[in-house]
């Protein structure tokens, strides 16, 4: 995702990078807490999740919905950051709530992608079969993933009597799809408003044609390319 949403990148802010690369680090910390089953792994692995929603949150909500008091990015992820750091102190209280927490930050970004999509659709610039389709495909996923989680959480002992232990794994497989799709969505959903000049779209590695793959986004025009030659 670092090499296919590099253009993107670059045309509008290298530190949106930070998210990918913020995403290594959830893998490497549930891999090991997963491994071990520790509760500094646990930690890790929860606050990494964390990190990835405040740098999301600070990269990609939009301006529109900033707080009235807020009149720039940089003070929204000023803030961002306050909060993140509170709650990052916060998530060793009572540590057994930290996944619902994060599971309601998702309901939260799920929402606003509704508000953003619902927002391009009235507006017309929306209208691109590849980008419903892509938000479909996010939010079923994310519907799918959250399932298994649940189901997991409530019914473990149902699902061991049957035999099949394997609701969480479903859970990691079908979570990290969602990650993909999703955050390519709201990136495209960025790339409309604050570089809209880019004229962005969407197409899929490694075959546009393919009904499943990698969403990535395409720049038909850049400026900062044009001024360099």
């Amino acid at each position: 995702m670092l090499y296919l949403l590099h253009p993107y990148a670059k045309e509008r802010s290298l530190a949106i990078h930070m998210v990918w690369i913020m995403m290594i680090f959830v893998g490497l910390f549930s891999a090991y807490f997963h491994m071990t089953l520790s509760f500094v792994g646990q930690m890790l692995d929860e606050l990494s999740i964390l990190w990835v929603l405040a740098v999301g949150y600070a990269v990609w909500f939009p301006r529109k919905l900033f707080p009235s008091f807020i009149k720039d990015r940089s003070t929204f992820s000023r803030l961002v950051l306050l909060i993140t750091v509170i709650t990052s102190v916060s998530s060793f209280v009572k540590p057994t709530a930290n996944a619902y927490a994060l599971n309601c930050f998702g309901l939260h970004l799920l929402y606003t992608l509704a508000v953003e999509m619902r927002r391009s659709f009235f507006n017309l610039s929306c209208t691109d079969q590849k980008v419903l389709r892509l938000a479909k495909l996010s939010v079923a996923l994310w519907v799918l993933a959250i399932s298994c989680w649940i189901s997991d959480r409530l019914c473990c002992s149902f699902w061991q009597r049957l035999n099949f232990c394997y609701l969480h794994g479903i859970w990691h497989i079908l979570i990290v799809m969602a990650v993909a799709y999703g955050t390519t969505l709201i990136a495209y959903l960025d790339a409309s408003n604050e570089i809209p000049y880019s004229l962005p779209g969407l197409e899929y590695w490694p075959c546009d044609k393919w009904a499943v793959g990698f969403p990535h986004i395409v720049l038909s025009s850049s400026s900062k390319t044009q001024k360099r030659c």
